[in-house]
């Protein structure tokens, strides 16, 4: 255990099993959202997941919220879909609402999958996703001949906050969030910065020169191991 308590900052909501085995640790966690997503219930977003649904297709789904917003139009259906989805949380919202034989791959960023779709021989896909989606997946996908229709089901807004505090570190769950931590925010040279994957981290550098860490896996309980793990080893002292 640390013998000083360390302040971090965790700019998504996490659930409170979580927040106090970090207590336990003896850091100190503030949870501070610097995003919200909200699905889309449109009846012109309603229609085109019920229409999905009767198709035999290749589904593809890159995050929870995206999996939720379908889930939400599904009432006891059972699509006939092959499914290719980021790996951890978002797989296992997946296998949450469908039979777990519909997923065919998983990968572990949005770059794997493509590349796994784009070996599977496929000539087209249905992409559920965010207003705010970035641009990997579809990129390659199209450079490789395959059509990819688009379906955004939710948005997520950004919510910058000026941080006046100083934190030993910072958790960052997606690219979104560190667009809105940065439009006001900037850090001292010593806040170790936390990335839940490779993408992330990626746009935690155009922004910051600050150390950043990136978890094994892309699961919000990994990268808070992540965290716990390197301040027991590092024992920053305030």
């Amino acid at each position: 255990m640390l013998q000083n308590k360390v302040t971090i900052l965790c700019t998504a909501l996490i659930d409170e099993a979580s927040i106090k085995e970090v207590l336990v640790k003896n850091l100190h966690v503030e949870v501070l959202p610097f995003v919200r997503s909200e699905l889309i219930l449109s009846k012109e977003v309603q229609q085109e997941i019920e229409q999905a649904l009767m198709l035999s297709a290749t589904v593809v789904f890159t995050s929870v919220n995206a999996v939720e917003a379908v889930a939400t139009e599904l009432e006891g259906q059972e699509p006939d879909w092959q499914i290719f989805c980021i790996g951890h949380a978002t797989l296992r919202c997946v296998e949450k609402y469908f039979e777990k034989n519909l997923v065919c791959a998983t990968a572990l960023n949005a770059k794997d999958l493509a590349a796994l779709i784009t070996n599977a021989n496929i000539n087209e896909v249905i992409f559920f996703c965010g207003d705010q989606r970035r641009n990997e997946l579809p990129a390659m996908l199209k450079e490789n001949g395959i059509d990819v229709n688009e379906i955004i089901v939710y948005q997520t807004e950004l919510l910058p906050r000026k941080i006046e505090k100083k934190y030993d570190g910072i958790l960052f769950f997606s690219p979104s969030a560190v667009k809105s931590f940065f439009q006001i925010n900037e850090l001292e040279d010593t806040t170790i910065l936390f990335a839940i994957g490779a993408t992330t981290a990626t746009e935690i550098r155009k922004h910051s020169q600050n150390k950043v860490i990136v978890s094994d896996q892309p699961d919000k309980k990994v990268l808070l191991d992540t965290t716990i793990n390197y301040f027991q080893a590092n024992s920053i002292r305030n």
